[in-house]
């Protein structure tokens, strides 16, 4: 894979929130497997306590199979989980931050850093989104347990809405992406939007965003 002789590490994330707020929800769980060179080196899984007083919503629950009462058993504060991810970017010269979705997962992310003077830890990684570069391989649907039987990591990925498997999932669909097609590079800070709705959430300052259509006879890094 060609983006190792661009970056030194690659933290894969995934988060699962109480809803699609950026303002308003929140966190409950962060995943993340960091890799050196290809092999994981290292990772975090974490469970985030709500404030006191608020409830998990019943869909939520059954959605990601995560409990209040897991949640209030081995979940952890909003500082703590914030300092283990940023824990994971220590000591990378050139750090990549890859999910699927991207813009959802780090808009989240900021939010859970923003409070603690963490937040500084995102300007220096570069961002890549998997799921820009499916939209650019594969037809709808887009999820990524389409992206999983596309690329046959059945036996290997699951997408259970549980953030750690989904972002090792993630981590396994670059990885068969750029056995694929060797060209994730050109997908860094350059995220495909919505073609009608345009971008979801706070735009990342260095991230280009580019109209995505549904027709794949040009990438998205060819698109002017």
């Amino acid at each position: 894979m060609r983006l190792w002789e661009e970056f030194d590490r690659m933290v894969v994330f995934d988060t699962e929130t109480t809803g699609i707020d950026f303002n308003r929800d929140r966190i409950i769980e962060i995943g993340a497997v960091s890799l050196e060179n290809g092999a994981e080196a290292g990772g975090m899984d974490l469970f985030i306590r709500l404030p006191e007083g608020r409830r998990l919503d019943p869909f939520i629950t059954d959605l990601t199979g995560i409990t209040q009462e897991r949640l209030e058993a081995e979940g952890v504060g909003d500082e703590e989980a914030a300092r283990a991810f940023t824990d994971l970017l220590e000591g990378a010269e050139r750090p990549l931050i890859a999910a699927y979705n991207a813009q959802f997962d780090l808009n989240f992310l900021f939010y859970l850093l923003r409070p603690w003077g963490l937040a500084e830890a995102l300007k220096k990684p570069r961002f890549l989104d998997a799921l820009t570069v499916y939209r650019d391989r594969r037809d709808y649907p887009h999820k990524l347990e389409n992206a999983i039987a596309a690329y046959h990591l059945e036996d290997r990925a699951v997408n259970s809405h549980r953030a750690i498997d989904d972002a090792r999932a993630a981590a396994l669909l670059l990885e068969a992406m750029a056995e694929e097609r060797d060209d994730l590079e050109r997908y860094i800070d350059l995220f495909g939007s919505h073609p009608k709705y345009g971008v979801s959430g706070r735009k990342i300052s260095s991230v280009t965003y580019r109209p995505q259509p549904y027709d794949r006879r040009r990438p998205l890094y060819e698109l002017t």
